[in-house]
């Protein structure tokens, strides 16, 4: 079993290791602890990709290039993607 938890470490508490000990019991577990990369500032990162992300941004506001479906046609549409 693999579970990933994400959180600040503002908010981790003896309540979190509490759960953890309720969720593996006595089982063995291994624990990796990685600072997260903010997403935005990862995206933003390449000149090209900031570009890029900034002119969707401004066609959005726009109104311009986007596409509006139902929630049956999104199905209908995630269903033919999936059977091809």
């Amino acid at each position: 079993m693999e579970t990933v938890f994400k959180l600040r470490a503002t908010e981790l508490q003896n309540s979190f290791i509490a759960s953890l000990k309720a969720l593996f019991k006595n089982n063995e577990i291994e624990i990796t602890v990685k600072q997260m990369q903010d997403e935005t500032e990862y995206l933003l990162s390449s000149p090209s990709n900031k570009k890029a992300l900034l002119d969707a941004i401004k066609e959005v506001k726009k109104d311009k290039n986007l596409i509006r479906f139902t929630g049956k046609e999104f199905e209908a549409y995630s269903k033919k993607l999936v059977n091809e």
